[in-house]
């Protein structure tokens, strides 16, 4: 069973990678750009829908003003691509906002940065695959109503290819990612050109009308309107996601890392800022009709739609209209948007396992997400991403609209911290720095960095007061509770390190005073006799043998055997009028170490050893919680001795016959 569970892993996982072939892992920028910029890439495909379709709640006049507001989400996306650039520069060993904010702020903001970001990766994976399923449904019928059930599906496949590893789930990646880009060129291109030529035909859903929110029958006029802007604003910044990935990933990257990060995030800010208004423009050119509830806000002629009216995403009403005599096309784009969508969450694949192996490693996570696997990757962090992943898209029913509205706060807040984190690490280094040039160029980072910080603390301040109600209440008690709990870990491992700690070295090599051994016995047999022969090896102080008297009659026939053996350690036998096992034993071992409380008990237990897995459910029961009992009696040592049940048959054969066997 063990060789066909190894055989299995290696097929979905790959064989091992030995540590020092880490360097063979690292990425060009040409294979980083799509792994690490499909979350931003991705996300216009639905920022342009959340901005619609909050704009929408106005009707039709409100949704003229969409291309401003995605003109200042891009400003936005420019500034922190730009304050990014600095940190990675500045900390190029991996640890992004968590280590920028935990230097200069100290590591109490630094833990708030992480449970924030934290957060947003799981999100990450659940909004980017729910999206996705979206798009597959409107190109292929048949998968809808499957929604959550592929979504789930796609978690799984995504984890076990980046288990394979960050260069090779990159080379898998990538080929969507740029097809996407192509394929988003293409049609903002064409689309464009139609455009100015004046044969760029109306969406088919631009023959709709937008019937109103009650409270906003006027459109955008008055305090409503304004909110209702910020609203549209605060989700279409979900564009800006993705983007603190690339300062986690630096040592992914291959040298010289900083530089070469530093252009995937140049190349990353500028693609997704041209795709967003390019998308946008389209959008109001077609008069395209994207709304929360189609069944009752879309009018034709006066009429509801109706419940049969199937609305499709924003880029594939626009791909349906510009590839009009196309369809081919139109079923390309939407496809490979669908695709990337699905992949986007592979970025948060890529950053929350490096993020949890440094918190790890500082010890606000279990020690194991520091370890790397089989493959160099480290596993148990992609494993932990995909199963809360996986829990919030079964929650929230793969949908998007749902999940959008706790999305974003978490990464705004490590936008913001971070930003001021850099602004004060400037600071510090132009205080001992004396180089005239050095001092320039640290003056013009830190403008740039407190550009940076203004921009995202009023956009955080936005999604707070416009996104609170909506769900962002979930985020930030998601986000205290990961806090209070990392903090729980960190004073764990605070507690094990001074009780595991030797005060006094000199002490410390004494050996204790006594040693008293006790070997469990149920019966007389080949196990027993086993421990009985390790036990007197061991040369204790003390040693006895200890059953416990469940039927009179077989503890009668022990005693008989045993003296009947002349075993030379005296047998004791325990009163269980409950026939209780473990109780017994554990009294008894409890009485020899207060009786002598700087002395040492060795407790020896027999165990059968078998052949196969589902054997085992039958043997040991009463030595396991043996075991869990007195594994936390202070000055009680457990020492299991095995005994394999196929030793009988080599016994039997004796050593000459082993060739004939």
């Amino acid at each position: 069973m063990p060789g066909i569970a190894e055989a299995f892993k290696r097929v979905l996982v790959g064989r091992p990678v030995r540590s020092d072939r880490v360097g063979q892992t690292l990425l060009t920028k040409r294979i980083a750009l799509p792994v690490f910029a499909s979350d931003a890439l991705s996300s216009v495909a639905y920022a342009p829908d959340e901005i619609l379709l909050t704009l929408s709640l106005a009707g039709l006049a409100a949704v003229t003003v969409s291309p401003w507001v995605g003109l200042a989400v891009v400003v936005v996306m420019l500034t922190v691509v730009t304050s990014y650039r600095q940190t990675v520069h500045a900390y190029p060993s991996g640890g992004g906002d968590y280590e920028v904010t935990t230097t200069n702020l100290g590591p109490r903001a630094g833990l708030t940065v992480a449970s924030a970001l934290l957060v947003d990766y799981v999100l990450t994976v659940a909004v980017s695959i729910s999206s996705g399923v979206q798009y597959l449904a409107a190109a292929v019928p048949a998968t809808a109503g499957y929604q959550t059930v592929i979504a789930v599906g796609v978690v799984v496949v995504l984890a076990l290819v980046n288990l394979r590893g960050v260069r090779e789930s990159g080379r898998v990646l990538a080929i969507p990612g740029y097809l996407f880009m192509g394929a988003i060129g293409v049609m903002a291109l064409v689309g464009l050109l139609q455009h100015a030529a004046g044969t760029l035909e109306p969406a088919a859903s631009a023959a709709f009308d937008v019937v109103p929110e009650a409270a906003l029958d006027s459109g955008l006029v008055g305090l409503a309107g304004a909110f209702l802007v910020l609203r549209a604003f605060s989700s279409g910044a979900a564009a800006l996601t993705g983007v603190e990935t690339v300062s986690n990933g630096v040592p992914a990257f291959e040298r010289p890392r900083s530089k070469n990060a530093a252009t995937t995030l140049l190349l990353l800010g500028l693609i997704s800022a041209v795709m967003l208004m390019s998308v946008l423009a389209l959008a109001r050119s077609t008069g395209v009709r994207y709304v929360q509830d189609p069944t009752t806000q879309l009018l034709l002629d006066g009429a509801p739609v109706g419940e049969d009216y199937q609305q499709d995403p924003v880029i594939g009403q626009i791909a349906a209209t510009v590839f009009d005599g196309a369809p081919v096309m139109f079923f390309v784009v939407t496809v490979v948007t669908g695709l990337i969508l699905l992949l986007a969450a592979n970025t948060a694949f890529n950053g929350f396992p490096v993020l949890g192996s440094i918190l790890g490693r500082d010890g606000f996570l279990p020690r194991q997400l520091h370890t790397r696997g089989d493959r160099l990757a480290y596993s148990n962090g992609i494993l932990a991403l995909a199963v809360a992943a996986v829990a919030l898209v079964v929650i929230f029913d793969a949908e998007v609209t749902r999940l959008i509205q706790l999305y974003i706060v978490g990464v705004f807040i490590s936008f913001t911290v971070s930003q001021l984190g850099m602004v004060r690490h400037w600071t510090r280094h132009l205080r001992v720095e004396t180089d005239p040039r050095t001092r320039s160029r640290m003056r013009r980072s830190r403008v740039v960095n407190t550009f940076g910080l203004a921009m995202t603390g009023v956009v955080l301040v936005i999604v707070l007061v416009t996104k609170f109600t909506h769900g962002a209440w979930v985020t930030l008690l998601l986000m205290a509770v990961l806090y209070a709990v990392m903090n729980a870990i960190r004073r764990h491992y605070d507690q094990v390190a001074r009780d595991l700690a030797v005060p006094d070295l000199t002490a410390a090599r004494a050996l204790p005073a006594r040693v008293h051994g006790i070997v469990l016995v149920s019966k007389l047999h080949q196990p027993t006799m086993r421990a009985l022969a390790y036990a007197r090896a061991t040369r204790p102080s003390t040693l006895e043998a200890v059953t416990v008297e469940v039927d009179p009659a077989e503890s009668r026939a022990l005693r008989r055997a045993w003296d009947e053996a002349e075993i030379p350690v005296a047998l004791t036998v325990l009163d269980s009028p409950f026939r209780e096992i473990t109780r017994p034993v554990v009294e008894h071992v409890r009485s020899v170490r207060r009786a002598s409380p700087r002395d040492l008990v060795v407790v020896f237990v027999p165990e059968y050893v078998v052949g196969h897995w589902w054997e085992q459910l039958l043997h040991n029961q009463s030595a396991l919680r043996l075991k869990g009992r007195l594994l936390f009696t202070p000055g009680v040592v457990m020492a299991s001795v095995p005994f394999q049940l196929h030793e009988v048959d080599h016994l039997e054969a004796g050593p000459g016959d082993s060739h004939a066997r």
